[in-house]
């Protein structure tokens, strides 16, 4: 595992592609262990008041981008949070370097065709444009994802209850739960 400074926090940060079920482990293991669980794109459209597509389409990426960093930074001041992050995030580098500071990230690697599956409403995901893009996508941010791990886990052919359970006892070998 990496070595960051950390500022107090000590969030468990889920990062991976859509589809992941980075939200689904967040609140089962939120669950589990009563800890609060968020999920930083609900987050962003929270605080804007319009869905992340709304925002895409009227104000473009690279605010999404902007709000999603501010999204990320207002978690400064809470503690023990699991935090379901947009399959995006890792696309800007001071994200990686905020959830380093701030705790523990969780890559949920799978496959391109189980992100797929798991996918049911592709109007309500901007990065979704077609397969096709969406499959560049993947190959795009996978390196990223991998290199702002700090802990990877496999979801290949695992169903969200199995996940859940691998999850939490691998944190807890770590302490982290």
């Amino acid at each position: 595992m990496s070595q960051h400074t950390k500022h107090g926090c000590d969030h468990i940060f889920f990062i991976g592609f859509l589809g992941a079920g980075k939200s689904t482990l967040a609140r089962n293991v939120g669950t589990m262990f009563k800890r609060r669980f968020i999920d930083t794109d609900r987050l962003v459209v929270r605080r804007c008041g319009k869905s992340v597509t709304e925002i895409f389409e009227t104000e473009g990426e690279d605010r999404f981008r902007e709000l999603e960093t501010s999204a990320l930074r207002s978690l400064q001041s809470e503690r023990s949070l699991l935090v379901s992050c947009g399959g995006g995030i890792v696309e800007t580098p001071v994200n990686i370097e905020l959830m380093h500071e701030m705790g523990t990230c969780v890559y949920l690697e799978g496959d391109f065709e189980d992100s797929i599956r798991q996918i049911r409403r592709s109007d309500t995901r901007p990065d979704f444009r077609s397969p096709e893009h969406a499959a560049r996508l993947f190959d795009h941010r996978r390196p990223l994802y991998r290199q702002a791990a700090d802990l990877t886990l496999d979801i290949r052919n695992k169903s969200f209850e199995d996940v859940s359970y691998l999850c939490a006892e691998m944190l807890l070998e770590r302490g982290l739960l």
